[in-house]
């Protein structure tokens, strides 16, 4: 079965424009490098939750947005080859985390391993 990173992340919605933006540059140097699917999602229909939800799980914030996305690879073993070349490419070397459109200091991620597929 494939391997996949997983991100949770809240985004002011006033820069969604610029993180589509940003995510685009990144989705297309981590297929490059041989990722099988770059996929983004914005919250469409996420409830508040009273002991946890999506947006409790980011500490959502007035005027933000849940994002949720995901990095597709053949194997753990290729995912980790490509992140390594990934975070040595200019490209994404070069970008400073100050100026993301988002907190990352409120992002999760991870790495995935399914286990069951349909």
């Amino acid at each position: 079965m494939n391997y996949v990173d997983g991100f949770l992340l809240p985004l002011p919605k006033e820069n969604l424009d610029a993180y589509l933006e940003m995510s685009r540059k990144a989705g297309e140097v981590w297929k490059e490098y041989g990722a099988i699917d770059y996929v983004e999602c914005v919250a469409d229909d996420v409830p508040d939750g009273e002991v946890t939800s999506f947006p409790m799980s980011v500490k959502l914030e007035p005027g933000e947005v849940v994002v949720f996305s995901w990095i597709t690879y053949a194997s753990r073993e290729e995912r980790d080859r490509i992140n390594e070349q990934v975070m040595k490419d200019p490209r994404i070397a070069g970008m400073d985390p100050a100026t993301m459109p988002f907190d990352g200091k409120r992002m999760m991620w991870g790495g995935f391993r399914p286990v069951l597929s349909l």
